[in-house]
């Protein structure tokens, strides 16, 4: 966790009207959609996309700034993510394997995701 207050890195725009529980866990399936589509293209088996049980738990609970931050790192890594499986779509039209470029862009998913969750798990306490 940061020792900065999260105020100067959260942008005051969409972000924080997307930190709804309902909106953001959206957004986490849509960008579960994502992950899918490059866990094809990197030969591996796509993980299943439920967003809703104990992670809609922690959701709920966490603070508003938590909630922006998580939704903001949704926003940057699902344009991460069009811009990468557009790049693996001319790769596939070309005829070229597309596994070790994928697997790559699965791997900054994967610390993003991680990285969300963690944030989301952080003791939910208002910043000061």
């Amino acid at each position: 966790m940061a020792t900065l207050p999260p105020e100067p890195i959260l942008s005051h725009g969409p972000a924080l009207d997307a930190a709804a529980p309902e909106v953001l866990a959206e957004a986490l399936v849509a960008l579960h959609g994502q992950a899918a589509a490059l866990a094809m293209l990197a030969r591996l088996a796509p993980e299943p996309v439920e967003i809703g049980g104990e992670l809609g738990a922690v959701i709920v609970r966490a603070a508003p700034w938590q909630r922006a931050l998580v939704a903001q790192t949704a926003a940057d890594c699902a344009a991460m993510m069009e811009s990468g499986l557009a790049a693996l779509g001319t790769l596939t039209r070309r005829g070229q394997d597309t596994s070790a470029p994928a697997l790559v862009l699965w791997r900054e998913f994967h610390a993003a995701r991680a990285a969300m969750v963690s944030v989301l798990l952080a003791p939910a306490t208002e910043p000061a």
